[in-house]
């Protein structure tokens, strides 16, 4: 759990400083094509200078999802199995009750 918070922490501070960067770049005074150039090079710079780590977090990312996909799946099979077996349940209430009830016609 602790590598987890850590991680997010990470995730975090490299969200709030990408954002610094997008913000003080843009609120500058420089012209556009300046400041777009110099916004490309940040960004460039930042991703290479974090590429595994970024990398890490994109694959934790994916194990996560792929497993809650099969929780998910998990537990909506079990949901189907129990409906399933309360309609067949269902199904042969009404049979026992229809064959009672035929037992009684004459």
């Amino acid at each position: 759990m602790s590598k987890n918070k850590s991680l997010m922490f990470g995730m975090g501070l490299l969200a709030g400083v990408v954002g610094g960067l997008v913000a003080g770049v843009l609120f500058a005074p420089k012209p556009g094509e300046e400041s777009r150039k110099e916004l490309k090079d940040a960004a460039c710079e930042l991703y290479e200078k974090h590429s595994p780590a970024i990398a890490e977090a994109k694959r934790q990312a994916m194990e996560n999802v792929d497993l809650m996909k099969y929780k998910l799946e998990r537990q909506f099979r079990k949901y189907n199995n129990m409906v399933k077996s309360k309609k067949l349940l269902k199904a042969k209430e009404l049979e026992d009750l229809g064959s009672e009830a035929s037992e009684f016609d004459y």
